[in-house]
């Protein structure tokens, strides 16, 4: 079943993009799976900005860029993201989630046991590991030949509410139809997140995309084609980045794991 295939080369992509522009008809294409998605009482709380002038997405880099020094000098991106952080294979291999710490910038691995503590953060700021990081991150984003921002109306995104659920839920839904089409279209999708990490910088991005009090901005995305040998391949069922089935199906009860499910289901 080629669908499978799709879901299972679904990834976020962490480095750079080709240079090359996204084709307009690959843009309507990706905002007509969106709108595909379901939502409650075919509300259809989502809009999206579709952002390709150099001028924009490079003062969205750089607000990403600050955001990430910020946050990594300041210690708050730590502090917040520790339980997901792993530090060996045999811990990744238990869990089955988060991030092993060898896949973060080459510029984070020196300070791996003492990422945690006062001394280590000291040290990271002293040699500006926390700049070295904001630079990579916003030469990644001012490289993306395409920037999508994600909004919700907030005539239905009401938070408090059921239909504030209802919104998120189906904006998820919609993301997913984009993140999946990617993979076919041979590109990458990537959230950018630092800005949401650092109070007012978010605030800055939606003053330029110039977002109305009818709208709240919820999320922005880089997108762009991939080098064809970078593409990804089916995940390997083996890999340690992923839970199985029995770690998260239940039968009946949420007490009863479900059992014999943890090889890749076939396509029949």
């Amino acid at each position: 079943m080629e669908f499978l295939d799709v879901v299972r080369r679904r990834k976020t992509t962490n480095g750079p993009f080709l240079p090359d522009k996204v084709s307009e008809e690959h843009q309507r294409l990706l905002m007509e799976v969106a709108g595909r998605a379901p939502s409650q009482l075919n509300s259809q709380p989502w809009r999206f900005v579709i952002i390709d002038d150099e001028t924009t997405i490079n003062t969205i880099a750089t607000i990403s860029g600050d955001s990430m020094t910020e946050a990594m000098s300041n210690g708050t991106f730590f502090e917040r993201y520790k339980p997901y952080f792993r530090f060996s294979q045999s811990e990744m291999a238990e869990r089955r989630d988060g991030m092993l710490f060898d896949k973060l910038p080459a510029a984070l691995r020196p300070f791996t046991t003492q990422v945690f503590t006062k001394r280590g953060q000291k040290l990271m700021n002293t040699m500006r590991v926390p700049q070295k990081l904001g630079e990579e991150n916003r030469k990644l984003v001012a490289g993306s030949p395409l920037l999508i921002g994600v909004m919700l109306d907030r005539s239905e995104y009401r938070p408090g509410e059921l239909s504030s659920f209802y919104s998120v839920f189906s904006m998820g839904a919609a993301m997913e139809n984009v993140w999946l089409t990617t993979v076919e279209l041979g590109m990458g999708i990537q959230f950018v997140s630092f800005p949401m990490e650092v109070p007012g910088m978010w605030a800055k991005i939606e003053t330029l995309l110039e977002v109305p009090d009818s709208l709240e901005l919820m999320a922005v995305y880089r997108l762009g084609y991939v080098p064809t040998e970078q593409r990804r391949p089916a995940i390997d069922w083996t890999s340690h980045e992923r839970k199985l089935p029995s770690q998260y199906v239940f039968r009946g009860t949420c007490q009863t794991p479900q059992t014999g499910w943890d090889t890749p289901a076939s396509a029949g």
